[in-house]
């Protein structure tokens, strides 16, 4: 059997490595032979944002190299689309697997579907009920175009059957566990990014900003560049790793704005680094939707700097407070993590395996 994967961002590297892990292990187990051939769309195109987590994280090199890179969503999914579907009409595989929500899911997706090569969807029934995000959209159509839809929570499962899929959906617990499980003691182990820095495990908060509703929008993202500011200077020192886009508007839409000197404007950074930065962090700041579960599933308190999220049973369980981008609610998250870790009453984590599964969904 030919299975084909179709990866093109930095959370769809992380997804793939345990599923490749499983498949070598399948095969070497003496099994019948499964063949895994891997597409990189180059949606996450440079050295920094994909090549690290192949090195990193030990997946196999990708067997096709799209090159997309960035651009307009139309643009980008329809070159996608394009190329996947020649690879697909090359490769003839038995099955594709896509992942995520992005547009290399969407394009996937379709390449395959209009070519009547059955689709599995990992990480399949998220909702944030928000279709403004690109990111909704592509959900949606992943989801009623694939034939096996791969669930990572009970919640995920009843989004399904509402939209009448629960024949062909199955909860599998949520791959990102599996991957966060397996890196944790690499990244205790391999990264240095403590002396790098010159930070103290414990002593900072980590910020991610990169959503389109946070960032193409002058009024939210000048709102979080202030109160990052203040939270830097009146609580805790902030690191920030900078996605390029987001990096790219600050500098045209607010060309006299400086980072205060205890908010750390850093490149971004590869997976393992990530994952011990998230892992030590006092408190977690983000508008990304893995990085808000990756949190929760490392037991790290988070503020999500959105109106809604995908991942409700973080939010449940009381790991994480959505505050979307006013101050005043921002702050209040801030203050009441602080108190409650003074207290010793931040643990959340009892939920967990119920939410996500045993760390075994590859």
């Amino acid at each position: 059997m030919k299975l084909l994967s179709i990866v093109g961002a930095r959370p769809q590297f992380i997804k793939v490595a345990p599923f490749a892990r499983e498949i070598a292990d399948h095969n070497k187990k003496g099994g019948a032979p499964l063949e895994h051939l891997i597409i990189h769309t180059g949606q996450h195109y440079d050295a920094g944002m994909s090549d690290i987590f192949f090195e990193e994280l030990e997946i196999p090199r990708a067997d096709f190299n799209l090159g997309v890179g960035s651009g307009r969503h139309g643009s980008q999914t329809g070159q996608m689309l394009e190329k996947i579907e020649q690879v697909l009409l090359d490769t003839r595989p038995d099955m594709v697997v896509i992942y995520g929500d992005t547009n290399s899911t969407v394009a996937g997706a379709l390449a395959a579907v209009k070519l009547h090569i059955p689709v599995a969807h990992v990480e399949a029934g998220l909702r944030s009920f928000n279709r403004r995000m690109p990111e909704e959209i592509n959900r949606i159509v992943a989801d009623h175009t694939s034939d096996i839809l791969l669930a990572p929570t009970p919640t995920a499962m009843a989004n399904l059957a509402r939209e009448g899929l629960s024949q062909k959906a199955h909860w599998t617990g949520d791959i990102m566990y599996d991957a966060v499980l397996f890196n944790r003691k690499l990244a205790s182990h391999k990264s240095e990014i403590f002396p790098r820095l010159s930070i103290s495990p414990d002593g900072y908060g980590l910020v991610t900003v990169h959503r389109a509703d946070n960032t193409d929008n002058e009024q939210r993202l000048g709102s979080l560049l202030t109160v990052f500011n203040e939270i830097a200077e009146r609580r805790m020192p902030l690191v920030f790793p900078i996605h390029p886009r987001t990096a790219k508007l600050i500098g045209e839409r607010f060309p006299t704005w400086t980072a205060h000197p205890r908010l750390r404007l850093i490149e971004p950074l590869g997976y393992l680094d990530m994952l011990c930065l998230l892992d030590h962090a006092r408190l977690v700041l983000t508008d990304s939707g893995g990085l808000q579960k990756e949190a929760f599933l490392l037991g790290r308190p988070c503020v999500t700097l959105r109106e809604e999220t995908e991942w409700v049973e973080t939010v449940e369980a009381g790991g994480n407070v959505l505050a979307g981008v006013d101050s005043a609610r921002i702050w209040q998250a801030v203050m009441e993590w602080e108190e409650r870790s003074q207290k010793g009453t931040n643990e959340f984590s009892d939920r967990l395996i119920a939410s996500f599964g045993d760390g075994r969904a590859a």
